[in-house]
């Protein structure tokens, strides 16, 4: 059940709300498990779990899915500590019949949309708003390659006092030529400033940008694969039924690593697999505004047997879970990856097809934690160093797990270091880090 929790935090704070003293009007029926948790305030706090997907819902104020209390009253049940009832409590009911009113609605909006045939009016329109949004896209990217210029031959040293203003009025500009990727490049440049040689890292953040602007441009001349990888780093969005079209791959998927963050007011859930047979790795993404639960249909710590369907590119990596044989069953320790020496070589193969890549999960077998001068590291059989990276903090618990002896872990590759996301103990359980 702890494998459901967003984080090493709320696994935690899950044990000490899982005591059946916590609890009162505790009850399971069918899918739908409930109960009331004593908190701070004079009324307890109402969590109800769907079992079925699993999904939840809980009265207290936290933003994390499933939080504390959804996952102590799990805990609880699991222990054979919740008692069955013949009907669930009402408000369980009435969130149940809410669920069910939302699906349905949404199956009959999907089905008027197939059914609905498009005219030729249709399809005039959409080719209009089609050609003015690649007209509105090159203008803006014309516009950015003159101010890349113009930031070039003026020079970077007064980028510290001006830059902010400048990036965010571009971003906003790039917003409005209907460029919401390279925008984004933009809101997140005040990271190179951490570093001591922050102006050579703006120079190259720069020509990276330069690079997608002139790529867009001369998008005609590019590989199918890399104009589409190309127009997606601009913000053109890929259809999902597009993704599901294309053929996809059967493999027996890992959970390897999951990780939730909010940003601009939208909560994200980035969930890594790892084929088990073809070693590939995917990331499948879902959003939710605050307040609503996220997926939580892929369990860390467990595998399917599913179809993946990758979005195209030349670097493939988001993709979507398109069919699925069979539900989720526990996993052991991935019995495929690379070995730290071979790291630098597959990171030199995904950036050489897609040079604006920006992290890339790994599994990484036989490494040990030690250190290079300052910095952490994950070293390999020969020696050979990968340093961490240092805003994830010192390995502890990395270090704990894996008492000296060689692990398995599973990373995000930066270009300012390793991320650790999870690792296996020596009873083949993920640990996250």
């Amino acid at each position: 059940m702890l494998a459901l929790a967003p984080d090493a935090a709320s696994q935690k704070a899950a044990g000490g709300v899982s005591a059946p003293r916590k609890w009162s009007a505790m009850g399971v029926s069918g899918t739908a498990l409930w109960g009331e948790c004593a908190g701070s305030g004079s009324k307890p706090y109402q969590a109800c779990v769907d079992l079925s997907e699993p999904a939840y819902r809980c009265s207290c104020p936290s933003r994390k899915f499933p939080c504390k209390h959804a996952l102590g009253l799990l805990l609880l049940w699991s222990a054979d500590g919740v008692p069955p009832a013949a009907e669930p409590a009402p408000w369980v009911a009435e969130w149940f019949a809410q669920r069910t009113a939302r699906a349905e609605k949404a199956t009959e909006k999907a089905a008027e949309k197939a059914a609905k045939a498009p005219t030729a009016k249709d399809a005039e329109k959409d080719e209009s708003r089609v050609r003015q949004r690649e007209e509105r896209v090159a203008a803006g990217l014309a516009e950015l390659e003159r101010w890349l210029s113009d930031q070039v031959a003026s020079g970077l040293a007064d980028a510290r006092q001006t830059g902010l203003a400048e990036w965010s009025d571009l971003a906003k500009r790039l917003v409005d030529a209907q460029a919401p990727g390279l925008a984004g490049t933009f809101t997140g440049l005040t990271r190179v400033f951490r570093d001591e040689n922050w102006p050579g890292r703006l120079l190259g953040e720069y020509a990276m940008v330069h690079l997608l602007a002139v790529a867009h441009r001369r998008a005609a001349e590019l590989p199918g694969d890399l104009r589409e990888t190309v127009r997606q780093r601009v913000g053109y969005q890929v259809a999902k039924e597009t993704v599901l079209a294309l053929p996809p791959i059967r493999d027996e998927w890992q959970v390897i690593a999951r990780r939730d963050e909010e940003r601009d007011r939208l909560l994200s859930r980035r969930v890594w697999l790892h084929g088990r047979a073809t070693g590939r790795v995917a990331l499948v993404l879902s959003f939710a505004p605050p307040g609503q639960p996220l997926d939580a249909s892929l369990v860390l710590g467990t595998r399917i047997d599913a179809d993946v369907s990758y979005y195209p590119g030349a670097a493939p990596l988001r993709a979507l879970i398109a069919d699925r044989y069979g539900p989720a069953v526990p996993a052991r320790t991935p019995a495929s990856g690379v070995e730290v020496e071979g790291v630098p070589q597959v990171i030199a193969d995904v950036l050489t097809r897609d040079p604006w890549t920006e992290s890339w999960p790994l599994v990484i077998t036989g490494a040990r934690v030690g250190r290079d001068g300052k910095e952490w590291c994950l070293l390999g059989g020969s020696g050979q160093g990968l340093r961490l990276r240092p805003s994830a903090g010192d390995p502890w618990r990395l270090i704990a797990v894996s008492g000296g002896r060689p692990v398995t872990v599973a990373v995000e590759w930066t270009p300012d270091g390793l991320r650790p996301l999870t690792t296996w103990d020596e009873n083949d359980e993920v640990v996250v880090l």
